[in-house]
């Protein structure tokens, strides 16, 4: 099972689809370019942030979601931009902040406050 993202004029995902594998013929026993014939580009279900989540070989950077742009250049989904002060890791194919995030360095949680430009730690809730 494939995964199909459909892009209005400006490469903007508007739909995801799914359809035909790039190796399934059609009823007659012809090979079909997929993406031609849904009018979309083929998007991995399992690809988060370059990585692929069960091991694979990542595709495209991100599954795409409604909102994500298409970048033909790079040849990879792009989400939504967080929050203004973030830039765009190509490599990574992921947003960051301007100031590296907490989280990689203990167990943690973090949320980025926008106005004061830092990271403030979450506190969980004390059980009684």
């Amino acid at each position: 099972m494939a995964h199909y993202a459909i892009l209005d004029k400006d490469n903007i995902v508007i739909q995801v689809i799914v359809g035909k594998n790039e190796n399934e013929l059609d009823n007659d026993g012809n090979f079909v370019d997929w993406e031609e014939y849904y009018g979309g580009v083929r998007t991995s279900y399992n690809t988060f942030a370059n990585q692929h989540l069960l091991g694979g070989t990542p595709f495209r950077g991100n599954y795409a979601g409604r909102g994500y742009k298409y970048d033909p250049n790079y040849n990879l989904f792009i989400p939504p931009k967080p929050f203004p002060s973030w830039w765009f890791d190509y490599e990574a194919a992921a947003w960051k902040a301007p100031i590296p995030d907490p989280t990689i360095l203990g167990k943690d949680s973090y949320k980025w406050d926008e106005q004061n430009q830092q990271w403030i730690k979450l506190i969980p809730p004390q059980v009684q």
